[in-house]
Order: C-alpha cells, then sequence, then structure tokens
C-alpha cells in the first residue's frame, strides 16, 4: 500500500451527515483556544469545540506559572536575551520582542477576569526557573498555575453570550476547499467518555478556523502530558496541507516523578527555583559537573545530564532532593506534587523524589505568522500546535503559557476581521470522502499504540541517532501502511493514525537535521553545525506526495 497519508480519516457525504454554521470554529479549548475565543467580534457566532471535558488540556496541568516582567528592577531586553540565549538563533526576533513585550498586559487581563495569582503583602510574588536571570514567574496555587488560570478563563468565557463550547467533542479534519480552510468534521461522544464508544459526526462549516488543539507527548512513552495530547491537531493541519515546521525539537522535562506503575506526574522546574538539588542514586549532586548554571541550566543541558548520570549510576532515576529547605515552606509552596508523592508513600521534606526526563512540550508545530496564521487560507492557530517562532530550537521556561495568551488573543482578533469582511451567505461545499474496502481483521490498536510510543521514546527522545532514527521510521512505515488506510468509528483508532501520522514526521525532521541544536541531541552529530542548518525544517502533505524543504 501506498504511505501517502490519506486526506480525511472517515468517509462522510454532505447529504448524509447533520451540517452546522459558525462565523468562527476553535479547535481546542485550552488557554490558546479560550483566549481566542475571547478575541472573536461579539457580533460574530463563535463554537469551541474541545476534545475531553473543558478542563483537560495541557494548559489546566501546567505547574511553573507564566514568565513576564513585572519587577521593576527587571527589564524586556533581559527577557528577550533570556529567551533567545534558550532557544538560540532560530528564534525570530520579532516575535521574541512581541510576545515578550506583551507579556504585562496579558497577565493583567487574567487578572481582571478573576485568576488569583500568589500573592505576598498585596504584591504578586515571583519565582525563578532554569535560564532566567530574574525572578519573574507568576504562579498561583503554589504550583497549580494552570488549574487557576484555567478556572478564571473557562468562568469567563462561558458568560459571553456568542460563543458556544462544545465538550466530548473529537475534530476529526479540516475541512478544505480550492485550497482554503471552511470548517471541520467533528465527531460528539455521548454517555461517557470511554474511547471505543461510536461518535455522532458532524459538518461545521466556518467562515475561519482556528487550531489550538495543543501537543503531542503521548507519541512518547514517557510524558507529562495528559492522555488527550496525541497530535490531533498538527495531524489534521498536516493532512490539510499545512506547513508543519520544526518537527525535530521536542523539549524533554528533565524532572517526571519515576514511579514504575505510577502516572508520570511533571514536578515543576521551580522546586529546583527554589533550591531543589538533583543527586544521583549515591546522593552525588552531579549538576555542577555538567554546568555551571547547575540546578538552573536549561531544560536540555539538565535532561542530558540526568540521562549520562543514569548510565554512569546504572541506575532507572536520579532524585530531586529538598529534604535541606524550611518543610512548611516546601509543602505551602508545592502542595500538588506533595500529594502525588504521597501516593506512593513520599514525604517529599524527607525523601528524595525519584525522577527521570519525560516528552514536555512540542516545539515544532504549523507554521504561523505574527497574526496566527498559517500557510492554509482561512486557518489560524496558537498555542503548542503552532510554530512561532518564539521558542527556536529550545523553549525557555514558562513561557508557554505566555505564547498561548499572546497568539491566542492575535489569532482571534485576526480571524474575527476576517470572518467580518467574509461574504454574508454560509455555503455548504461540495466535500464528500467515500468509503474505502478494506480488509475487516481487526487490529490490536493498544499494542501498536504501546509499540509506537517505545520506540518514539527510544529513538526520538533525549538521545538520537541516524542508526535508531532509521529503524524506528522503518518501524513507523510499517505500521502506517496498515493502519492508515483503514476508515475506524472510534476515537482509538482516529487518535492512533494521528500519532503514526506525526511521528513519521518527527522522525524524518531528525534524521535530516545532522547536527545537535537545543533539544535535538544526535549523538553521531555532536556539535551544532550553523554553516548546514542555521534555518527551519518544514513539511507539507500535497496531492500527490509529501515533501519537505529548508528555510
Amino acid at each position: 500500500m501506498s504511505l501517502l497519508t490519506p486526506r480525511y480519516l472517515v468517509p462522510f457525504s454532505p447529504r448524509e451527515l447533520p451540517h452546522y454554521f459558525a462565523d468562527v470554529l476553535v479547535i481546542g479549548g485550552g488557554l490558546a483556544g479560550l483566549r481566542a475565543a475571547n478575541a472573536i467580534d461579539p457580533k460574530l457566532h463563535v463554537l469551541v469545540c474541545t476534545k475531553d471535558a473543558i478542563q483537560q488540556s495541557n494548559s489546566s496541568y501546567a505547574q511553573g506559572g507564566i514568565a513576564s516582567v513585572l519587577d521593576p528592577d527587571d527589564r524586556f531586553e533581559e527577557h528577550v536575551q533570556d529567551t533567545l540565549v534558550a532557544g538560540g538563533t532560530l528564534c525570530d526576533a520579532r516575535v521574541v520582542e512581541m510576545v515578550i513585550r506583551e507579556a504585562p498586559g496579558r497577565i493583567q487581563e487574567l487578572i481582571d477576569w478573576g485568576t488569583h495569582f500568589d500573592e505576598q503583602s498585596g504584591r504578586i510574588v515571583l519565582g525563578r526557573e532554569g535560564g532566567h536571570s530574574h525572578n519573574r514567574i507568576v504562579h498561583a496555587l503554589g504550583d497549580m498555575t494552570g488549574k487557576e488560570v484555567m478556572r478564571a478563563v473557562i468562568a469567563h468565557t462561558q458568560r459571553l453570550p456568542h460563543v458556544r463550547i462544545w465538550e466530548n467533542t473529537f475534530t476529526l479534519d479540516l475541512l478544505t476547499h480550492e485550497g482554503t480552510c471552511r470548517g471541520a468534521i467533528v465527531a460528539t461522544r455521548h454517555g461517557d467518555s470511554n474511547a471505543a464508544v461510536p461518535a455522532d459526526k458532524m459538518l461545521v462549516w466556518a467562515r475561519q478556523t482556528i487550531l489550538a488543539t495543543g501537543g503531542c507527548g503521548q507519541i512518547f512513552r514517557e510524558s507529562t502530558n495528559p492522555l488527550v495530547a496525541t497530535g490531533d491537531g498538527h495531524a489534521m493541519a498536516y493532512r490539510a496541507g499545512a506547513q508543519l515546521r520544526d518537527m525535530e525539537f521536542v523539549q524533554f522535562h528533565p524532572t517526571v516523578l519515576y514511579i514504575a506503575g505510577g502516572s508520570r506526574s511533571l514536578i515543576t522546574e521551580a522546586v529546583r527555583g527554589e533550591g531543589g538539588r538533583l543527586v544521583d542514586k549515591e546522593g552525588f549532586r552531579f549538576m555542577p559537573s555538567y554546568d555551571e548554571r547547575a540546578e538552573l541550566a536549561p531544560r536540555d543541558i539538565v535532561s542530558q545530564a540526568i540521562v549520562s548520570q543514569m548510565e554512569k549510576t546504572r541506575h532507572s532515576c536520579v532524585y530531586l532532593d529538598v529534604t535541606h529547605l524550611d518543610a512548611p515552606f516546601v509543602l505551602k509552596r508545592f502542595p500538588g506534587i506533595a500529594a502525588a508523592c504521597k501516593q506512593f508513600g513520599i514525604d517529599i521534606t524527607r525523601d528524595k523524589i525519584p525522577v527521570r526526563p519525560g516528552a514536555h512540550y512540542m516545539i515544532g508545530g504549523v507554521t504561523v505568522d505574527l497574526t496566527g496564521q498559517t500557510s492554509v487560507p482561512g486557518l489560524w492557530a496558537a498555542g503548542e500546535v503552532s510554530s512561532s517562532g518564539l521558542h527556536g530550537a529550545n523553549r525557555l521556561a514558562s513561557n508557554s503559557l505566555l505564547e498561548g495568551l499572546v497568539y491566542g488573543a492575535h489569532a482571534g482578533a485576526a480571524a474575527s476581521q476576517a470572518a467580518l469582511a467574509a461574504p454574508g451567505d454560509f455555503c455548504v461545499y461540495p466535500l464528500a470522502n467515500p468509503v474505502v474496502a478494506l480488509p475487516s481483521e481487526p487490529l490490536d490498536l493498544a499494542d501498536i499504540r504501546n509499540s509506537l510510543k517505545a520506540a518514539m521514546w527510544r529513538a526520538c527522545g533525549v538521545r538520537r541517532s541516524g542508526a535508531a532514527l532509521a529503524d524506528a521510521l522503518e518501524a513507523v512505515d510499517q505500521w502506517r501502511r496498515y493502519v492508515l488506510p483503514r476508515q475506524f468509528d472510534d476515537i482509538e483508532g482516529w487518535e492512533l493514525q494521528n500519532m503514526l501520522t506525526l511521528a513519521r514526521v518527527m522522525i524524518q525532521a531528525a534524521l535530516v537535521r545532522e547536527e545537535s541544536r537545543g533539544v535535538h541531541l544526535r549523538t553521531d552529530f555532536p556539535r551544532l553545525d550553523d554553516a548546514r542548518w542555521n534555518k527551519h525544517l518544514w513539511f507539507e502533505r500535497t496531492s500527490s506526495g509529501e515533501r519537505w524543504g529548508a528555510a
């Protein structure tokens, strides 16, 4: 069978499915998506479709906080410089400047909408994280910033009469006609959220569509991301012909709670910012041996150091030690982490926390300009699903929620203007996808998914090599040959198809970039090579094949 990615996942016909019309369709209910919805003119009808419950997004699970220059002793220029140092020459300086200068205003919006950031003596408390030259991390509920921010933003959005939110609605594909995005085909689940339950499909026609579906950490065996993060937005944009960029750059968070058989909980970088130390199984504090910034070095350096130390000690993890810090302060500052560890009998004030790296943030994504516009007319993107140029080859800590706020606002405003300028009548376009006759033998989707996650962790994880990547590409291509052509009727199948689509692009990008830059470490090409690779790699699906280039 051909390896060409199918254009649509499921068969459909306008004559057989119900229709819904919206001026602006927002796909994704995290911070970027809801901020976009809030930026759209109240005269327009907005539909927000979110895959699970509205609270289930990477945004809600964010612990550390939002970076912003709020201290009078801090300067925009220093936040800009810290971002550029972390991301390197692949950062877009215009984007970095724009996002960082807008940060204080976006923080104030959140406060106006009811967000309660941590304060002391009436002033917002500012934390410190790796790569930052100043204390500038705004946080809430200690280590549950995302939960508090999303509580306030969800409540604010739900009060808007022109915005409708559909929860438990899986977006299958973007609808395109004559090269322009016209909406999406969605499937709404009823009853419980069991992925195996067939869903009712519907065609949603929209004047403008905003993609804000978050990340894809579930492609890896070890990840901090919730189960919903399967790269659906990346994959549907790719099938629709949108350009994907920087797909080799995946940020691995150095400290993920590692308990055999337990869920992989994030241990926020703020723990190290408050004085937490990394030690190996012998109790040796090893980070000063790798970088003069020790535990406050950028995430890629810390992740790589942890992997090296695990190899040296032949141990499955290292340990994060906060037992030397004031116990009441630790429990107040990190209540979520304390509770997560307590479930496994770990008292963080007395016991060391077992940690190892895990996939955390997808730096690459759908290429967007300063307004969030993609390469497909009528389609915009914001947040982790996009590649804006803010992060370069390595994201600076706590710049992610900030990007979602700024680009959500920009994409929402720009899509709003485009929708207001569009013709007055809605149109049903002559789009359809036929049923494909294929073998009906059942597949063990869970086994394929687990095999994919393991292969991606081994070959496309913290360390990569050409040989391992080539082996992984061969395995992924084999799975694609018999999984992608099938037309499933459940979310488990659609997610696997999205993961396979995205995994192949990520592996290809990592194979092509024969150097080490930012979070991309090739053991067979360990040096930075500006002469050949100081450029972005991009990938596109066309009607005749799949192509890539560098710019």
